[in-house]
């Protein structure tokens, strides 16, 4: 399995910009899944992004689309979700996650691999 780590979290004001990466260790992502979770605690994890190991396609969850983009940079063996026009509601932890099982749903909880976390604070 690879490893994973998240890096790009930080604060920023309502309206703003974040990059989050997830770079991977251990292994290729290119042809692995890759979602990215958030939490905010006493909430369920949400699956906010994710694009597909197979054919490249990508799913995002109703509140950030429009707003959030996940690409696949295999150079870096990296994934990174650009976050736009951020709200006070985008606060949470983003996890990413990995999984290489052809037609594993995307994104998915039961993904094998995944980070620690990055911290983002959007303040209003």
């Amino acid at each position: 399995q690879v490893q994973l780590v998240e890096s790009g979290g930080g604060l920023v004001q309502s309206g703003g910009s974040l990059r989050l990466s997830c770079a991977a260790s251990g292994g290729s992502l290119r042809r692995y899944a890759v979602g990215w979770f958030r939490q905010v605690p006493g909430k369920e994890r949400e699956g906010v992004s994710c694009i597909s190991g197979t054919n490249g396609d990508t799913f995002y969850d109703d509140p950030v689309k429009g707003r959030f983009t996940i690409s696949r940079d295999s150079a870096k063996n990296m994934v990174t979700l650009e976050m736009t026009s951020l709200k006070p509601e985008d606060t949470a932890v983003y996890r990413c996650a990995a999984d290489p099982s052809p037609g594993r749903l995307c994104p998915s909880p039961s993904f094998a691999s995944w980070g620690q976390g990055t911290q983002v604070t959007v303040s209003s």
